[in-house]
């Protein structure tokens, strides 16, 4: 394997290939491919482009990095999900591609989006797609995928507000030169789940390729009264506009509805209530989610030299969001055991994004130094209308009712008997939330990996931010604004004793505006607080020490500084810290030529703190040891085996720590067969031992019952 290539070499045109075994990924060993599938993104427009196996983070300079840097040579944690991989391994959301990944969860997300935790810090905003901003909630599709990143850390430099555990970048799949092949796939899964994915790429001459992704899914699960579907379409244009000149042009469609369930109650022992696993604590009728969005990507990348390419990046989405619920806000198990109190809201969500960057990447030396100059802008305008309506019951006349806990609840349509026998009726009528949000963010940022000897690596840069935001606030009739001006820097060290080895400190910090990572309002306190700011501090090993075998190691420690008002002089602030603190470690490639293993641990230890300092409580949804263990398995040239684990620790599912979310281990499993060149069937086994267990919650009464014993079935043709 090619461990190293010049700067300039790199800056002419990476390719991203099948096998990133740096990026924490297996090594691909299951059989032979169709025409056309091993056909990687012409990336760059360089006609001579250098193909690097497992060197290059991205092969579009706008993700992640934004600059052609050997993930040996990154000083932090990341993870790569080919959509190889993505395939084999039967994942169709975020959250299971989370399950392998260390230092990685997934809350419930009230039962309406992605909602990540990254190193104990929870976020729902820290998504991207093809580097851009992508912070809208909802559940992403992976249809249109070439692959999935996890890069753990503050991430600010590169990505602006947020990122303080970590971000997630998909990288959608572009159209490729001169190149005719498509693949479809059908599944169906033992729940009754259907999907029908399609993806085709067609040449026009030598300068364009048209590619198409699209995708149907009907959906379906272990819940009463779940069900659902999903569509999403994303026609692309390649062209080479000229010898040194590339544009990708790109549309979406997503029309997305699902039933909404938040799960089940905890018990007088702090444990979920086992008995109720079969209940939904909702309404079949007013429980559920709509989302209908329209997005638009424009990236243009010119080559001026070998040395120097500028690439520009242009999105705008339209969002219309709308999310009804029901849920159990309250549960004595002690003096009511057989009630339920019910609670519910319906919002409404219509916002719109346009997101312009620019950055500028170039190689050059100075006397024995090499340089990799990454210069960088950013335009953000966000428009966000918000609305939010409480449930009123006629019997209560407030938002709250009690239930006899039975299977169906005495509710449909929110019409209903409560617990005491009585009519009631809900009316969503009680506005609680109405306000328009406007936010515009200039950001320009630097940074320079600096190569001062074939040993040693400098990373330095430093980002500027302006966040301005506007909050009219309907219900209180006020208009709130608050600039935010901050310098995000950061700094890394890469020693390499050896090529195929690098040891890295870093340091870098991030920031979070006090109206939050979804800005639903700006209270006259908020307004008046700087932002939450988060450092990280970084050490780390990586180590290719077989030719297609990793091993990646990383301790760390993630800061937050709250300023807050002074309970003895709220003219003065306390500034309150709080640390996670956790190590990492994984092995990625390939053991023998028919083995490959994907195999990941992490320990995360964390603690509240309070104005009155450590207050001996644990950050919610943090495990403190996780592990995951994925082996394939090549049998012959064209049957595969799959087998995987994946354990989390207890954790809590509230702040308080009354709540326990326990510990579970869950085995998975595959086999997939190529029929021939063309036509491979799969199977993919969830919980292969069919153990209760409950991943993750939103809080003490909505804790989610996953999925038993279930797989799921599909055929893929490739042409």
């Amino acid at each position: 394997m090619t461990y190293r290539l010049t700067r300039a070499a790199l800056l002419m045109g990476c390719a991203t290939l099948a096998l990133p075994a740096h990026a924490e990924t297996a090594a691909e060993t299951d059989g032979a491919a169709a025409p056309g599938a091993a056909a990687a993104a012409d990336s760059s427009p360089a006609l001579d482009n250098i193909v690097v196996e497992g060197e290059v983070l991205y092969s579009d300079l706008v993700n992640a990095l934004k600059s052609p840097t050997p993930i040996l040579d990154v000083p932090q944690s990341l993870s790569i999900v080919t959509d190889e991989e993505i395939e084999r391994r039967g994942f169709t959301s975020i959250a299971q591609i989370a399950d392998y990944t260390p230092g990685v969860t997934m809350s419930q997300g009230e039962g309406h989006r992605d909602a990540i935790i990254i190193r104990g810090i929870r976020s729902t905003a820290d998504f991207f797609i093809d580097g851009v901003r992508d912070d809208v909630q909802y559940y992403r599709a992976l249809y249109n995928l070439e692959q999935v990143e996890i890069l753990r850390g503050p991430n600010a430099l590169l990505f602006g507000r947020g990122g303080t555990g970590g971000i997630v970048n998909r990288v959608t799949k572009k159209g490729v030169f001169g190149e005719t092949f498509g693949s479809a796939q059908a599944s169906v899964d033992t729940f009754g789940e259907v999907g029908i994915y399609a993806d085709f790429n067609l040449p026009a001459g030598d300068n364009a390729a048209f590619r198409v992704n699209a995708m149907y899914e009907s959906l379906d699960n272990h819940r009463d009264f779940y069900d659902g579907e999903r569509i999403g379409i994303n026609p692309t244009l390649r062209a080479r506009l000229g010898p040194d000149t590339v544009i990708d042009l790109a549309y979406e469609y997503i029309d997305h509805e699902r039933f909404i369930d938040r799960g089940i109650p905890t018990g007088a022992d702090g444990r979920p209530v086992e008995a109720f696993e079969d209940i939904v604590f909702g309404d079949p009728e007013e429980n559920f989610t709509t989302l209908s969005a329209h997005t638009f990507r424009a990236l243009l990348q010119h080559d001026f030299s070998e040395n120097l390419k500028v690439n520009a990046s242009a999105f705008y989405g339209d969002y219309d969001k709308v999310y009804s619920n029901f849920y159990a806000s309250g549960y004595d198990a002690v003096n009511t055991p057989d009630q339920v109190t019910l609670d519910g809201y319906v919002d409404e969500v219509e916002r719109e994004n346009l997101i312009l960057s620019a950055n500028l990447v170039g190689a050059f030396e100075t006397g024995r130094i090499a340089h990799t100059l990454v210069a960088g802008a950013e335009y953000i305008d966000t428009s966000s209308d918000q609305f939010r309506f409480n449930a009123v019951w006629d019997t209560t006349q407030d938002d709250n009712e009690i239930f006899s806990i039975q299977r169906p609840l005495a509710l449909r349509g929110g019409v209903g008997t409560n617990a005491f026998g009585q009519p009631t009726v809900n009316s969503f009528t009680d506005l609680n939330d109405d306000t328009r949000v406007n936010i515009e963010v200039v950001s320009a940022y630097v940074q320079d990996e600096i190569e001062v000897t074939d040993w040693l690596n400098l990373v330095i840069g430093a980002r500027f931010d302006s966040f301005d935001i506007a909050v009219d606030n309907a219900v209180s009739g006020e208009l709130r604004t608050r600039r935010d001006e901050e310098i995000s820097p950061r700094l890394g060290v890469i020693f390499k004793p050896r090529e195929n080895v690098s040891l890295y400190a870093s340091y870098s910090e991030s920031f979070l505006p006090r109206s939050g990572e979804q800005f639903d309002d700006l209270g006259p306190t908020d307004a008046a607080l700087d932002p939450d700011t988060f450092t990280n501090i970084e050490a780390g090993l990586k180590w290719d020490f077989a030719d297609r075998l990793a091993l990646t190691a990383a301790v760390f420690e993630i800061e937050q500084s709250s300023p807050q008002p002074s309970d003895a002089d709220p003219e003065t602030l306390d500034v309150i810290d709080s640390q996670i603190r956790g190590f990492e470690i994984s092995l990625n490639g390939a053991l023998t030529d028919f083995w490959s293993v994907s195999a990941g641990y992490s320990y995360l230890d964390g603690e509240q703190v309070s104005r009155t300092g450590p207050t001996g409580i644990r950050p919610r949804e943090l495990p403190e040891h996780m592990v995951s263990l994925w082996n394939d398995f090549s049998v012959g040239e064209r049957l595969g085996l799959g087998l995987g684990l994946t354990h989390q620790g207890a954790s809590f599912a509230d702040n308080s720590n009354n709540a326990i979310l326990p510990a579970y281990t869950r085995i998975d499993a595959a086999a997939w067969y190529d029929v021939s060149d063309y036509v491979r069937v799969q199977v993919n086994v969830e919980n292969l031992t069919d153990e209760l267990y409950f991943p993750n919650a939103h809080a003490v009464h909505q804790v989610t019952v996953a999925p038993p014993l279930n797989a799921r079935f599909a055929v893929t043709a490739r042409f």
